[in-house]
Parts: C-alpha cells; structure tokens; sequence
C-alpha cells in the first residue's frame, strides 16, 4: 500500500512539473524595416526606411529547439529611376507571413537564439497621392527568412526579446505595364526588432 502511495505521488508530482512547464510563447515587437537599393534590368530601386510591428509564436520541441510563425506589417514608400520613366513611386504595405526553425541555447537569465525558415513577403501598393503609377499590382514573393538575437528573462512568464532578422526576397516591381519597374534581382531586407514575450 505504501509503495502504491509513493508511486502515485511521484506520478502526481512528475505530471504537475510537465504541465507548469512553459513550451508555448507569443510575442509583440518594433521592428526597423531596411531594404537596400538595388539595381539590374537598367532599373534602380530606392526603398525608404521605415518602422513596422512583428507578432511571432514559437513552441518549444524541446528545451533547444523550437518552431515560431511570424507576421509583420510596415509602410514604405519604393523610388524606381529608369531611362524612361526619372521619378517612379509606389507607396505600398509590406507584410511579412513566415515559418521558422528556432534554435536556443540558455545561460542563466540569458538566451541567445538562432533561426531560419521561409515565408512571403507581400508588397501590396497603397493608391494614395505618395503613389504616381496607378497601374501597379500586389507581389507576393517567396524568400528566406535568417536571423539571430538575445531573449532576457525578466520573470518566468515574461522576457525582452531583441533580434537581428534578414529576409531574403526578390525586389517588388508590382506587375507594371511593360515590366517597367522589374530589376529581376534579389534583396535582403534587415528588419531588427525588440519586444517582449509572453510564456505559457
């Protein structure tokens, strides 16, 4: 009987530590959106910066490895310069939709992290007086996402999360008329980010 006891007990106890474990994570952060000038096809592409928002959710697989989906939103405005046309722009969202593999070491308070996944990046244009071609259509293209950061716990249920984040993409020519805005070349878009995170 008092075996019988014991093994219950530990059972008990073993259970109630895996369900009071964190494996879950929702986090919000601000994000600085910076995309390079491009060139090719006798286009130059010109992205200004600007600051956006990135949600993420990650669950833990094991105590180093995670999975973490991502959505982003920012405004920008794309400068195209070709031979014919000097002063293209195109005022557009840039939304941000992809999945990672999150890779975490811990020490301490500390815990840096590695990551890499795919996803897309959708450049829808804005029809508004800071866009001058009218005929410019959504891109939805498909890249890669890397990146790096730090997450510092604050409490077992919160941390301060800052980040590196590059999104490999090609460049947006929204479907112009005669390909006009088309460099057929890839950029990277730097998106640091810092926020805070939610365990449960």
């Amino acid at each position: 009987m008092k075996k019988t006891m014991l093994l219950s007990a530990l059972i008990l106890s073993a259970m109630t530590a895996f369900g009071q474990e964190s494996r879950q994570d929702v986090s919000v952060s601000a994000t600085g959106v910076f995309g390079p000038q491009v060139t090719g096809n006798a286009v130059h592409l010109t992205p200004t910066k600007t600051m956006g928002i990135l949600a993420s959710y990650r669950y833990m697989l094991t105590p180093r490895s995670a999975l973490e989906l991502n959505y982003g939103f920012a405004q920008n405005s794309d400068k195209y310069v070709t031979s014919f046309i000097p002063n293209g722009r195109i005022h557009a969202r840039q939304q941000e939709l992809s999945a990672a593999y999150v890779y975490n070491l811990s020490f301490k308070r500390f815990n840096p992290f590695l990551e890499a996944g795919v996803g897309a990046m959708i450049f829808t244009p804005i029809k508004d007086y800071l866009t001058n071609n009218l005929d410019a259509k959504q891109n939805t293209n498909i890249g890669a996402l890397f990146g790096g950061g730090v997450a510092y716990e604050i409490s077992p249920s919160f941390d301060i999360r800052a980040e590196y984040r590059g999104f490999l993409v090609k460049a947006p020519d929204f479907s112009t008329p005669n390909s006009d805005f088309k460099t057929n070349r890839y950029e990277v878009i730097s998106t640091p980010a810092i926020g805070v995170a939610y365990h449960f």
